[in-house]
């Protein structure tokens, strides 16, 4: 299938109307409408309900969305593979969550590049949601995910057991800092700790909170492995009777993609893993 249209069919449904997609795609009306029907055509389907308010997907257009999203999400990934790099046999892409990049994703990626010099290495940091759907669609090979998705064809393997602990600067406890760790956190943290559900100052990243608590004071929860230097030194210190919640890193592949360059990259990982000390990106609060 020509893959432009399937970008005409995403054009079209962000664009709410053919007249509109056509102004964004340089296109003239006649031209979108031809690739729709082609479309249709091609997949005997209506896609789309035509009237003066512009286009309405019908309930195969909806079906079909995910189906255009992939095909083009698939089609940029080997364009930007393809050829490959002059001395490599393959590309290897592997992704994490934002929160996980300093030291992991950076100490497997060194790793990666010192063990397994066939493959080039593309990395890719992002929300745990869109790895998890890029692993299904083959346009990531690992990633590594707080929250896995059991989805069919999918492997997840636990890599750490860590915990949320609830630590504070012992000079400024105040204001609480909610941290936004997912769904399955807010639900536990919201049960056990319902007079902090709703709090004045909240972070959607772990590493963005920690900076603001050691330098403008507070409490909240972060990882075992980010803050244990700073409750080491006195920096930190654990709050009393604070529950505990567990929060372990998972790593998730295709079975239909396994191979053994891809075990070797996973065993890598649990080397980095299980020899990375400091979690605590190195970060001081400003004097």
């Amino acid at each position: 299938m020509d893959i432009s249209l399937a970008r005409t069919f995403l054009q079209i449904v962000r664009s709410g109307s053919l007249i509109a997609a056509s102004e964004q795609l340089h296109l003239t009306q006649a031209a979108i409408t031809a690739r729709v029907q082609s479309l249709e055509s091609q997949l005997n389907c209506t896609l789309f309900v035509r009237n003066r308010a512009g286009a309405r997907l019908t309930a195969d257009g909806e079906a079909f969305v995910t189906y255009a999203n992939q095909l083009v999400q698939t089609w940029e990934a080997a364009q930007r593979d393809l050829p490959l790099l002059q001395g490599f046999d393959n590309v290897l892409h592997v992704g994490g969550e934002t929160s996980l990049y300093n030291p992991l994703i950076l100490q497997w990626v060194r790793s990666l590049r010192s063990h397994i010099s066939s493959h080039a290495i593309h990395t890719q940091v992002g929300e745990g949601q869109i790895l998890l759907q890029k692993v299904e669609q083959g346009t990531l090979d690992a990633a590594l995910v707080f929250q896995p998705a059991y989805w069919p064809g999918l492997q997840v393997e636990e890599l750490l057991e860590e915990k949320l602990v609830q630590v504070c600067l012992p000079q400024q406890p105040d204001p609480y800092i909610y941290i936004d760790w997912g769904e399955s956190f807010r639900r536990q943290h919201d049960a056990a700790l319902p007079d902090k559900a709703r709090a004045e100052l909240s972070f959607n990243l772990g590493p963005q909170a920690l900076q603001f608590l050691l330098a403008c004071g507070g409490s909240g929860y972060f990882r075992t492995r980010v803050v244990q230097s700073y409750l080491d030194s006195g920096v930190l210190q654990r709050v009393p009777l604070a529950p505990e919640f567990s929060f372990p890193t998972y790593v998730v592949y295709s079975r239909e993609r396994d191979n053994p360059v891809l075990q070797q990259a996973i065993s890598l990982l649990r080397e980095a893993a299980s020899g990375t000390a400091d979690w605590s990106q190195r970060w001081s609060p400003t004097p």
